[in-house]
């Protein structure tokens, strides 16, 4: 293809380098420039890939505008960095892939989506897991009704380590869970309670921190960066999920289900075998007790594919055709946010609840 696309990549840490990996993969794609601050990490990315001396190698932001033609820049910063480089990246015209969370601040991310509207650019956020085939297919059998009726969702998020100084384990863990919940709903939370428990990092200036260690005096924080948290969502036709995070539990787990009055739907990301299993299974009244009956179990074929590449290839793709990324746009970052920052509120609150109205304005009753 001779018209490729000419795309940056700003962070090649941890996850970044798996984004330069995708990109470099993509035969629409030219990258043209990695930035990090680090010499040594863009030594060690040129070694790895080996990349063309044509590549801009920078420890600098700013120095992409001295490249023509770049059309996209994918972000893989902290997340505390996110609202300053999305702004200019936009401002200067390019389209923006970025790492989850979109920002921070739930207005900092309204601004950034209305931004990109402006411009007729996209914005899209590397939510990851909306990109899985499980989930993909999991989001296909909720919505059919193969479950029956909705009771409610759960959700198991655990291990043991890494412990972040900078965010507790709310702000860590539970944005992929709450995106699938989302996605196979098809709705978003109007009422949401967190309580948590601190073991590790107590009160004293780690306890003033919001997420990724903003200081927000509109967001309160338990006191102390909370090792083991538990969720409510409450969506707007009653279903409720429930939802344990925890990072010093040595029994790692990625458990996510639904259950229905037919069955329920099982993602578990540990199991290589069967990540996605649909046990159906329902009650038949027999006078007065209720009798198991129609109980099988069903292990759904996935099709194969690296969730991060279809990532990639969604944010290509959206440029090409100049269209809204359809499953995780910028709008879809921001409600996340809005729903991590209106949990954080309480569980600052010891679990009161918080209600998000259709403007997802949190307000505390």
């Amino acid at each position: 293809m001779t018209n490729k696309i000419k795309i940056a990549v700003i962070g090649v840490g941890r996850w970044g380098v798996h984004l330069l990996r995708n990109f470099l993969a993509d035969p629409q794609v030219n990258v043209v420039a990695v930035v990090d601050p680090h010499p040594e990490r863009l030594a060690a990315v040129k070694q790895q890939f080996n990349l063309d001396e044509n590549v801009l190698l920078t420890t600098q932001w700013q120095d992409l505008k001295k490249v023509p033609e770049l059309i996209g820049v994918a972000i893989a910063t902290p997340a505390t960095t996110h609202y300053a480089l999305i702004k200019d990246a936009l401002q200067q015209g390019y389209h923006v892939l970025v790492e989850k969370p979109l920002t921070l601040d739930p207005a900092e991310c309204r601004e950034l989506c209305q931004l990109g509207e402006q411009h007729h650019l996209i914005l899209m956020v590397d939510h990851t897991y909306l990109f899985h085939p499980a989930v993909e297919r999991g989001k296909t059998v909720v919505q059919a009704g193969k479950l029956g009726d909705l009771r409610y969702g759960y959700a198991t998020r655990t291990h043991l380590g890494p412990v972040r100084q900078d965010v507790d384990a709310l702000w860590d863990l539970a944005i992929h869970d709450i995106a699938i919940f989302n996605a196979w709903l098809g709705q978003i939370p109007i009422k949401v309670q967190a309580t948590g428990t601190v073991w590790l990092q107590g009160a004293g200036e780690q306890g003033s921190r919001g997420a990724e260690g903003k200081k927000d005096t509109n967001l309160p924080v338990p006191q102390g960066l909370a090792d083991l948290v538990w969720l409510t969502l409450t969506y707007p036709d009653g279903f409720q999920a429930y939802i344990h995070l925890c990072w010093l539990n040595p029994d790692k787990q990625r458990r996510l289900g639904i259950v229905g009055s037919l069955g329920s739907l099982i993602f578990d990301e540990m199991s290589l075998s069967s990540p996605l299993t649909l046990l159906h299974g329902e009650f038949e009244q027999q006078g007065n007790h209720f009798i198991p009956v129609n109980q099988r179990q069903v292990v759904l074929e996935l099709e194969p594919g690296e969730p991060l590449r279809r990532v990639c290839s969604s944010f290509v793709v959206s440029i090409l055709n100049n269209t809204p990324p359809e499953v995780s746009s910028g709008w879809v970052g921001s409600e996340l946010v809005e729903i991590l920052a209106a949990l954080t509120i309480s569980l600052g609150q010891g679990g009161k609840p918080v209600f998000l109205n259709a403007h997802q304005a949190s307000t505390v009753i």
